[in-house]
């Protein structure tokens, strides 16, 4: 039997969905990007789940696109969808991270309605450096992320620490406020939670609505780029890309 890549467990109100691919540092394969949609998918019918945790096994959270699939025209697309369901989820989604998140990782993690990250997490929109650019992510981490803090860290691809993440807005706290968050979520109404999230996620689904062929468009050319296939290459062979100084 083949194990599954997006485990999950229920607790009084609270889902937990954790990402469990560590092989490939919980990469986003069309195959976890399906079991995970259709993990959200049973949450959102579910009237035992309050909210959904989404959390994940080994130190990395989620390295961003499964390099290996790199150039399916269907994957930015399948991305796209993804984060929108999180965004429409009815219920609120928190991501919990301890380890690293990494370019289409930090695009989960901003579609998340709150996001706690431990004393070591670090992040790094990683995509230009790989002659690609954070698309699709986009539609997810621009509403949420100061403007300033953005034009840095999408053009530098430098790595950051929880403490800059949290000021920058793409982090909610550090996890030790975990335990109140899921306190919190379970002492809310279910209608008061949903509701509460559609104020709160208006501005994300209009830009998802308003820009998402645009960004799918742009990221599908982006990958099928030779400068692309070249960056991806020199990640994979663990070397620095020619145009590196």
């Amino acid at each position: 039997m083949t194990p599954t890549l997006a485990r999950h467990a229920h607790d009084r109100g609270i889902t937990t969905l954790t990402l469990d691919s560590p092989h490939n540092r919980n990469a986003l394969s069309a195959r976890l990007i399906a079991e995970l949609s259709e993990e959200l998918a049973r949450a959102a019918k579910d009237p035992e789940v309050r909210a959904v945790l989404l959390t994940h096994t080994g130190g990395t959270f989620s390295a961003g696109a499964d390099l290996k699939e790199a150039g399916s025209p269907s994957g930015p697309r399948l991305l796209a969808e993804l984060l929108r369901a999180i965004v429409e989820l009815p219920k609120p989604v928190v991501a919990h991270t301890t380890g690293h998140v990494r370019a289409g990782g930090l695009g989960l993690l901003a579609a998340c309605d709150l996001a706690v990250a431990g004393p070591d997490a670090t992040f790094a929109f990683t995509e230009a450096r790989l002659g690609l650019a954070p698309a699709v992510i986009s539609l997810a981490v621009l509403p949420r992320l100061d403007p300033r803090a953005a034009d840095r860290y999408f053009l530098t691809g430098e790595t950051f620490g929880p403490a800059e993440a949290i000021r920058t807005g793409l982090v909610t706290a550090p996890d030790d406020a975990l335990p109140a968050i899921l306190d919190g979520l379970r002492a809310a109404s279910p209608q008061g939670l949903a509701e509460s999230k559609r104020l709160t996620t208006a501005a994300v689904l209009r830009t998802f609505v308003r820009d998402t062929d645009a960004a799918v468009e742009q990221s599908a050319r982006l990958f099928a780029s030779a400068e692309a296939a070249t960056g991806v290459r020199s990640l994979l062979e663990r070397r620095d890309p020619p145009w590196a100084l």
